[in-house]
């Protein structure tokens, strides 16, 4: 009998053909697999039976590790560490023809939006001429009237938009939900397809996959365009690392080559607005803001917002800014205006929506709100505007039909009272599209975000793709679906080759620059913090492991001496990682090193200061590299006894040292994070020198001070007669060819410090200079045998005095004047 393999069961296409008959058995109706199925999707399964064979897991988990390669991730509600993106193996296929259809009633959407915004905040006609509702803008929130009359830079109000479509049973589209205020998930698809395209690399060349690229090169040229200046500045505007969508908005930035900046980075100076950097402040002529509009300005809009710039809609009004999208944008969001979109297009574009939005009722209108009334079993209840209504306490669509009793009367009432607040939507049935559950194939609803983009030209491009959000249930109503658990790329293919396009333009017509570009002063500071806190996390730990290793461990030979111990104790303790031991016993110390390697209750132990760390990282995701990132958020080792979990730390230290070491690029950010471990392993050595190299220094406290300073190995090769005490602190303190020494770290203090920017040209030392040099004048011509604990003392004073040097001069926050002498305006 023949084998299996050599029966064909094994083969791919094989493979792929009993997915598709097996799904299609018991999928239901309007299936896009089923209702299109042919050649591209059978090239997508066998692919997929290529990675995994005969099965799917192997597929989903690698797409799994390469999203997580890539550093996509999100964070919900308050949680404080972002969750891992769960992107689905098996992307959406749309055929080039049906895309066409799809892209020009986006774009027709996107200009429907313009010219209603356009009307709104200026003439208000629409108003005026009987076609819109004055309780359309009234009612709204996100109506900011201080904006009306303002006709923004450029002369466009929407620069980016984003639209949730879904695909009826039947095979049409139709617009669930229109994002204009701050459009989220374009990195998302871009990070989709990157993971794609690793998990199923062959995939593009054989379904002709349209590329991303010239998407993202239309909207940063779109954005380029609208400003004053050639070259302008662009920036991405972030709330911070704790919105739900940062690393996205980092990785955006990347990509695009803009900027990450948050509100307390920029400044607003006679209607220009600068970014705070470390060679003074830089003028930004373009800001992609990603939060809430009413939060931009507090002095034009809201007075609480601590997270947007004071002066910046001034700046707006003088023309010297280009916010994208204009504030005010989202008042069009709300559900109450898709009431009436269809006539408005037939007003405004003379045409009918080729894209329409699902049937909805504003319940503002009495004839429209009986009809709800009378029909609420058979519809979606909503917010109008957004905010919610009492009758809807969690804000939430709600079908009709699942209220009960208590819930459908309190709806009622509100309903009564306040009509203007809520709409009605007929229920919408989705498509399904394959997921892998379970290791086969099964039918999932979905729905399609899609982005539109203004060119240089001003024209509407629209990404080929998106994203598609899939829902974690069956049901395939859209009210159910909700904001949906997974997500998969979503590729446009069509029978002609797509050129290998990228965002970078070709070598040949790029002007070369070696400068890296502007540093400002937030990221600078968060560079610096993490030198100081890896360095500080490793020396910490050096203590640690002596303690654990020779005064602990039962297999290590002879212990240390009691005095030697109880010094290493009280490093531990100075150092805030725990409580002073009861004693010197085993189980004392071992409690002592547990506290300070381990402890969440308040003590600056090995764990916390790697949060600290790790929390720095977060913020940095456009200036550190994956690896780096997932050192920083790996979690803290748990298994093995306490001197195995302190080794497994210390690999980890040394592999970021050498990431920063060897991959960081030698540019002003990894500066200031040498400055950082530089100045924190000065302190640290210091420490151990005071503690462990005094006058009556023991052969065990010598010994132990090599330990910590990683300079055993030195020493035996220099002297070969034993461990003397001058000797060890002329290698610790005053060689400048040890790396773990004083005299090295102020000889890098003073170099890093005179390659960074200065704020004037009169070719004088700036004050963090002239005390740099003077540490390393000092250590240059010090000797040994004057070396004691006032001198030390004295060292430490002037390096704390140093980093706050560095701090006032570089890491501008809070209320420094503007106008302080010599600053850069560019």
């Amino acid at each position: 009998m023949a084998s299996l393999a050599e029966a064909g069961l094994f083969d791919a296409g094989t493979i792929a053909d009993r997915w598709i008959a097996d799904y299609c058995g018991h999928a239901p109706a309007g299936d896009v697999l089923c209702a299109e199925s042919g050649a591209p999707w059978s090239a997508l399964f066998e692919e997929l039976a290529g990675l995994s064979g005969d099965g799917l897991t192997i597929a989903r988990e690698r797409a799994h590790r390469h999203a997580e390669d890539i550093g996509t991730g999100y964070r919900i509600g308050d949680e404080g560490d972002e969750r891992p993106w769960p992107l689905s193996p098996v992307p959406l296929l749309i055929d080039q023809q049906a895309w066409r259809g799809i892209a020009a009633g986006v774009a027709q959407r996107a200009e429907l939006m313009e010219r209603l915004l356009q009307d709104l905040y200026g003439p208000n006609q629409l108003i005026a001429d009987g076609h819109l509702p004055a309780a359309l803008l009234t009612g709204s929130p996100f109506f900011l009237r201080p904006l009306t009359h303002l006709t923004p830079p450029g002369g466009h109000h929407l620069h980016f938009v984003a639209f949730d479509l879904c695909r009826s049973p039947d095979g049409h589209w139709r617009v669930l939900a229109d994002h204009l205020r701050a459009p989220a998930g374009a990195g998302y698809a871009l990070e989709n397809r990157l993971a794609m395209a690793r998990t199923l690399g062959g995939l593009q060349g054989r379904l002709n996959i349209e590329r991303h690229a010239p998407f993202f090169a239309a909207f940063r040229d779109g954005i380029a365009a609208a400003c004053r200046r050639a070259e302008p500045r662009m920036a991405l505007l972030t709330p911070g690392r704790f919105t739900a969508s940062y690393a996205e908005q980092a990785h955006l930035a990347r990509y695009l080559g803009f900027l990450l900046v948050e509100g307390a980075d920029l400044a607003v100076l006679d209607d220009r607005v600068y970014v705070r950097t470390i060679a003074g402040l830089k003028r930004v002529d373009a800001l992609w803001h990603r939060f809430d509009p009413r939060y931009l300005d507090p002095l034009a809009l809201d007075s609480h917002s601590k997270i947007g710039v004071a002066g910046l809609i001034d700046a707006t009004v003088a023309g010297n800014v280009v916010i994208a999208n204009a504030p005010g944008a989202g008042l069009l969001e709300a559900p109450a205006f898709a009431a009436f979109l269809p006539r408005l297009s037939e007003l405004l574009l003379g045409e009918p929506l080729r894209l329409p939005n699902i049937a909805t009722w504003w319940c503002g209108q009495s004839a429209e709100a009986a009809h709800v009334a009378a029909n609420l079993d058979q519809m979606v209840v909503a917010p109008a505007f957004g905010t919610p209504p009492l009758g809807l306490p969690e804000g939430k669509a709600v079908l009709g039909a699942h209220l009960n009793e208590a819930a459908r009367a309190a709806l009622r009432d509100d309903m009564t009272r306040r009509p203007q607040d809520y709409v009605g939507q007929e229920v919408v049935c989705l498509s399904t599209m394959p997921f892998v559950a379970e290791d086969r194939l099964a039918p999932r609803p979905f729905t399609l975000r899609v982005f539109a983009a203004r060119d240089a030209a001003g024209n509407w491009t629209v990404l080929p793709g998106g994203f598609a959000r899939i829902g974690e249930h069956a049901d395939a109503r859209a009210a159910v679906m909700g904001e949906g658990s997974w997500s998969a790329d979503v590729c446009i293919h069509g029978p002609d080759p797509v050129a290998p396009v990228s965002l970078l333009p070709s070598g040949d017509s790029t002007q070369l620059r070696r400068n890296p570009g502007t540093l400002p002063s937030r990221v600078a500071d968060n560079m610096f913090w993490l030198g100081r806190y890896l360095e500080r996390g490793e020396a910490l730990l050096s203590v640690l492991r002596v303690l654990l290793g020779h005064s602990i461990s039962a297999d290590t030979g002879a212990a240390l001496s009691a005095e030697t111990v109880d010094r290493l104790a009280q490093l531990v303790v100075g150092a805030g990682a725990a409580p002073a031991p009861r004693g010197l016993k085993r189980q004392d110390l071992t409690q002592l090193a547990r506290t300070a390697l381990e402890s969440t209750e308040g003590w600056t132990s090995v764990r916390a200061i790697n949060c600290q760390a790790r929390a720095i990282g977060a913020v940095s995701r456009d200036r550190l590299s994956a690896d780096m990132i997932r050192l920083l958020d790996a979690p803290f080792p748990e298994r093995g006894v306490l001197l195995d979990r302190a080794g497994s730390l210390q690999r980890r230290y040394s592999a970021l040292a050498g990431q920063a070491g060897e991959h960081m690029g030698r540019t002003d950010a990894w500066r200031f994070h040498d400055l950082g471990r530089r100045i924190e392993r000065a302190l640290a050595t210091i420490g151990f020198l005071r503690a462990l190299g005094g006058p009556q220094a023991t052969a065990d406290d010598l010994s132990t001070l090599l330990d910590l300073a990683d300079s055993q190995i030195s020493y035996r090769q220099r002297y070969l007669t034993g461990i003397a005490r001058v000797p060890v602190l002329d290698l610790l303190a005053l060689d400048p060819g040890n790396p773990r020494g004083l005299a090295f770290q102020a000889a890098a203090l003073s170099t890093h410090l005179n390659a960074l920017p200065v704020l004037s040209d009169d070719g004088l030392a700036e004050p963090q200079q002239e005390q740099a040099r003077s540490i390393a004048a000092t250590l240059v011509t010090a000797r040994a045998t004057a070396i004691d604990d006032a001198w030390l003392a004295d060292l430490q004073a002037r390096l704390w005095s140093l980093s706050e040097a560095i701090a006032r001069r570089y890491f501008l926050h809070g209320a420094e004047p503007l106008r302080a002498a010599g600053l850069v305006l560019a």
